[in-house]
């Protein structure tokens, strides 16, 4: 019997739900997923990651006080009009890029149960299809996607996997930790087991677990058995440690992400996102460039009078 051909990965779910407290007040009436990074909303460069990969087919996982995220890849026919009316070119083709970047699709997520939770409200949609999770805090630099390669191996191998990232060993208490046996292949490796935030001194690497997932529709099942586990939640990385456990899976695995990435949910990384992102504008780099070397150096200048450097 000749082998069944791999499904290819086509759509992605990305869950959209949390409250974005550690951004209050800013997010008391606007979604974590749209303050902006330069002069796009974060959820934004999500999406187009997922679009460059090939994912054109996109599920959103909501949750209350989340419309503005679907008002923005809609139409706004007034604004499109009144841009067009001005002859304000650049804005109107922004505007409608949003809007034309990807079938989008939206589901309420319900009760706040956890990340492993928000991918079980994507069954319906995604069907016994392999698909990619991409979480919305993440940023992704563009330059140096992970997602592509991680679509290789998942379609190579049928199994589930995960994007991580080599963090200094005295940090790695602040992410999951995947313990991992190599595969021969540069930056994959096989994940034998998942540790939610180890003490250093007991995590068995320094690679941590970010945002970025290939699934295997599997995943769907072994949630719907996973308990509720850290917070009370149902959590992702137990359904994968699950998986990893079972010799009877196709497995679980990394892909090490060399480029960088931006916690968009953390205030300081999200602050370099913007800097570095708008450092690689042709539009913006030049003058920000400027400002920024004469900002450091006052810095480092000698303060007269007690005079804070502005």
């Amino acid at each position: 019997m000749p082998e069944k051909t791999p499904a290819p990965v086509r759509k992605a779910v990305i869950p959209v739900a949390g409250l974005g407290t550690r951004f209050l007040p800013a997010t008391k009436a606007t979604p974590k997923e749209m303050l902006p990074v330069v002069d796009k909303p974060a959820i934004q460069y999500v999406v187009e990651e997922a679009v460059a990969a090939g994912l054109s087919d996109v599920l959103m996982v909501t949750g209350r006080n989340k419309r503005p995220l679907e008002d923005h890849f809609d139409r706004v026919d007034g604004l499109e009009s009144a841009l067009k009316d001005k002859g304000d070119d650049a804005k109107l083709a922004a505007v409608q890029y949003a809007s034309d970047l990807a079938d989008i699709h939206y589901v309420r997520q319900g009760d706040p149960l956890g990340l492993g939770h928000a991918v079980l409200k994507g069954h319906q949609h995604v069907g016994h299809e392999p698909f990619a999770v991409l979480l919305g805090d993440d940023l992704i630099d563009e330059s140096n996607p992970v997602l592509p390669r991680m679509i290789e191996v998942q379609e190579r191998t049928g199994g589930c996997v995960v994007a991580l990232m080599e963090v200094p060993h005295d940090t790695i208490n602040l992410y999951g930790c995947a313990a991992v046996e190599q595969t021969g292949e540069d930056g994959v490796v096989r994940i034998t087991g998942l540790v939610e935030k180890p003490d250093p001194a007991d995590a068995p690497s320094n690679l941590a677990i970010i945002g970025r997932y290939v699934l295997a529709p599997e995943i769907f099942d072994v949630l719907r058995s996973t308990p509720p586990g850290r917070g009370n939640e149902i959590q992702l990385t137990d359904a994968l440690e699950t998986l990893a456990a079972d010799p009877q899976s196709a497995g679980v695995y990394g892909v090490v992400l060399e480029g960088d990435r931006y916690d968009t949910g953390d205030k300081i990384s999200y602050l370099k996102a913007v800097v570095q992102l708008a450092g690689r504008r042709e539009d913006l780099a030049e003058e920000l460039h400027t400002w920024l070397r004469e900002y450091v150096a006052a810095l480092d200048a000698p303060q007269v009078g007690g005079d804070a450097a502005r």
